[in-house]
């Protein structure tokens, strides 16, 4: 029995270590074991549905799922295109001479402030001329060289990533249950038994997290367009969209939702007079309140606590650790990879007072 569990730390230690070293393939795997688990549904009806007498070939089927994300992809990125060609048209029609000018007034009320207390000793128009001096060196030393070689890497990494999780999901769709019965086929026969219940419990875990995720930018989207729409602010459906999947990000995410809704009404709003802006951030932060309180007081608990069956504190950890690890792609997958050494352990654990093939010596 000792030996079993010193196997089962050596196995864990080993697949830990694999897993940070071999980081990229890891974070593929991951990906990838979740875009099966959304796709396997759609995958296995279309699997079953007769044409002309015959069943659908199964890797048919899984071109036509792969299909039909691609398809709801194009499908939102059409409401980001008209909030991008705006933003395109004012940057074209912006004034450089106003801006220049709309700048310098305050600045010069600070360096007169700080002149006036005898903080500064300097010429009047000093600051100013020395902050459009430091900008123009910031912008001589960038090396566009180096700008555009990374932009090409970072395109280049983000392709073989798409292709191999695609074809590392594609196997996974095509060999249904493959992982599981490999993981299992190394698994001795007294702990077989344990072994299949706690596969069983983990997937059932996961299943309920990522059906909860789902309802969650759902909903998130439908109250953020809504209120926004309601508030007479532009691009709703836009923001929403927006909003529903930065919050995957535990904690930012509602930042960075609040704070993209606030810079689009600013840059598309009409408006003449500073009450009228403060109103406008006003509206927009009042939805964003409502959609935070939401979140928190409904959804969230439902979905981590109920879901994965873990407390509130246990969740705050684990998302730190993860973003200490893998930063915001630790914060998103922290909580699923949790919750398979959680269930693990804590069955095995249970295995090991309630069965008897831990007592044989």
């Amino acid at each position: 029995m000792q030996r079993f569990f010193i196997y089962l730390i050596l196995f864990i230690a080993i697949f830990l270590l694999f897993g940070w070293y071999f980081s990229n393939i890891t974070l593929y795997l991951v990906i990838s074991l979740i875009l099966a688990a959304l796709l396997r549904p759609m995958t296995n009806q279309l699997n079953d549905f007769h044409l002309l007498g015959q069943h659908i070939p199964r890797w048919m089927a899984i071109l036509v799922s792969y299909s039909s994300i691609v398809l709801l992809l194009v499908l939102l990125s059409f409401l980001f295109l008209p909030l991008i060609n705006n933003q395109v048209i004012i940057l074209s029609d912006l004034d450089l001479n106003t801006i220049y000018q709309e700048v310098r007034g305050p600045v010069s009320k600070i360096e007169n402030f700080l002149f006036r207390y005898q903080l500064i000793e300097s010429q009047p128009g000093y600051l100013f001329e020395e902050l459009r001096s430091q900008l123009l060196e910031t912008i001589k030393g960038i090396d566009f060289g180096a700008f555009i070689s990374n932009v090409l890497n970072i395109t280049s990494s983000l392709f073989i990533g798409l292709m191999a999780v695609l074809f590392i999901t594609f196997f996974f769709l095509l060999e249904n249950g493959l992982l599981r019965r490999n993981l299992l086929n190394l698994i001795p026969n007294p702990y077989f038994e344990l072994s299949v219940a706690t596969f069983t419990k983990v997937e059932k875990l996961l299943s309920n997290y990522l059906s909860g995720l789902l309802l969650q930018m759902l909903a998130i989207f439908s109250i953020a367009s809504f209120g926004l729409t309601l508030v007479g602010v532009d691009y709703a459906l836009t923001i929403g969209l927006f909003a529903a999947v930065a919050n995957l990000i535990p904690y930012a995410g509602p930042i960075l939702g609040a704070s993209f809704g606030i810079i689009v009404g600013i840059s598309t709003g009409d408006y003449t007079q500073n009450h009228e802006l403060n109103f406008l951030l006003l509206k927009i932060i009042s939805v964003f309140g409502v959609v935070q309180m939401t979140d928190n007081v409904f959804l969230q608990p439902m979905i981590f606590s109920k879901s994965v069956k873990a407390h509130p504190l246990e969740i705050f950890v684990v998302i730190f650790a993860g973003a200490k690890i893998a930063g915001v792609t630790g914060m998103i997958f922290a909580i699923p990879v949790y919750t398979i050494f959680r269930v693990s352990i804590l069955e095995f654990y249970q295995g090991y007072k309630s069965y008897r093939i831990f007592k044989i010596k």
